[in-house]
């Protein structure tokens, strides 16, 4: 049976894309008509690091996948519990012993 419905999207997700990608830093950036996101796997001890993917958004949709991510975030925090920052737990040479934030440039965990 056909389905009719004119809303819904059909999504296609091939096996090679399915596996992910990894990444425990981004970089966000964006022009007056575009926001470029940058998903980044850092190894300690590793000075440089590649780009895994590049995301580029249009102002409305960076917005619109805010409002998912949290909506998101606060439905899994209702399941599993509040998401909290973790502190290094012997010194790590950061003022204030707080973790930076790998997703806001300068930002604190």
């Amino acid at each position: 049976m056909a389905n009719n419905n004119p809303n819904e999207i059909k999504i296609e997700l091939s096996p090679e894309v399915a596996k992910g990608i990894y990444s425990n830093l981004a970089v966000i950036s964006h022009g007056a008509n575009e926001f470029f996101l940058d998903f980044i796997t850092m190894a300690p001890n590793m000075p440089q690091a590649k780009v895994q993917s590049r995301v580029i958004m249009t102002p409305e949709n960076a917005k619109n996948l805010l409002g998912a991510l949290m909506e998101n975030v606060k439905k899994y925090e209702a399941t599993f519990g509040e998401i909290r920052p973790k502190r290094p737990v012997n010194g790590s040479g950061n003022p204030g012993g707080e973790i930076p934030n790998p997703f806001i440039m300068g930002g604190k965990a």
